[in-house]
């Protein structure tokens, strides 16, 4: 089983509290986007990026002295947003991060696909960024069935909690015989389940630390999750989508 979780716009550089493990597996089409972004001017790169001068300044010159071999920081700590803040995997215990390790996968537009361990350097590159590089009209173009290749493995089981940006990544080369979860995580509003970007992100982040928790290997496990208000609803659930509902609206920021 493998889970999928989007990065985060902001990063990090970490290179003292754990030694990465390998590089990403594309990195050789990284080497090619980081090349076609240099070549930009700086108002294509700001366009591209869709930010304001002082953040575009700032990835305009992390672009110019990129160096995808050096001062790397191990992806799951050198994203920092609030998926990976709830996630928390600075206090992960033992086994945690051999789990994550094994079982999840960062999407990237910049690096396709990563796995917790991997070293990457800070960048700005959305997936849905208009980026038409060798010829492909978008990144979704570029990077192709490649994502998918990578992040499929043998139980041909996928649980996602990433945003529908990324997962249009996978959903488009899924093939039979692939199982599927997409995760809800949303509140009860005039009988409809409503997600809000900032609770859906703390609880995607709390499901990945729960799994890794209790070494979850089959997807019926996660039925289980209860924090931060948290149920699943089987009644909504079906066995392409699992629904949790925020019960206890007081509960925003613990576990209950």
């Amino acid at each position: 089983m493998r889970i999928i979780i989007s990065p985060a716009k902001q990063m990090r550089t970490d290179t003292d509290s754990i030694a990465c493990a390998a590089l990403p597996v594309l990195l050789n089409k990284t080497g090619i986007l980081l090349d076609w972004i240099r070549g930009l001017t700086y108002e294509q790169q700001k366009a591209l990026w869709n930010c304001n001068d002082k953040i575009a300044r700032q990835n305009a010159g992390r672009f110019a002295h990129m160096d995808l071999y050096r001062d790397l920081t191990p992806a799951i700590l050198a994203y920092d947003g609030i998926q990976y803040t709830y996630m928390a995997p600075a206090v992960f215990e033992d086994g945690e991060y051999d789990y994550v390790q094994d079982h999840l996968r960062i999407l990237s537009g910049f690096y396709g696909v990563v796995k917790p361990m991997d070293g990457v350097v800070p960048y700005r590159l959305e997936m849905q960024a208009r980026a038409a590089v060798g010829g492909c009209k978008n990144l979704y173009d570029f990077w192709g069935a490649d994502i998918y290749r990578e992040v499929m493995d043998e139980s041909r089981i996928l649980v996602d909690l990433a945003s529908k940006e990324y997962a249009k990544c996978i959903e488009k080369y899924l093939q039979p015989g692939d199982r599927y979860i997409t995760c809800v995580f949303g509140e009860q509003e005039n009988g409809k389940i409503v997600q809000k970007g900032v609770y859906a992100k703390m609880a995607r982040g709390e499901m990945v630390r729960y799994m890794a928790g209790i070494h979850a290997e089959e997807p019926e496990r996660i039925r289980d999750f209860n924090w931060s208000g948290y149920r699943f609803d089987e009644d909504r659930s079906t066995e392409t989508e699992y629904v949790f509902v925020r019960q206890d609206r007081s509960s925003k920021n613990g576990r209950a």
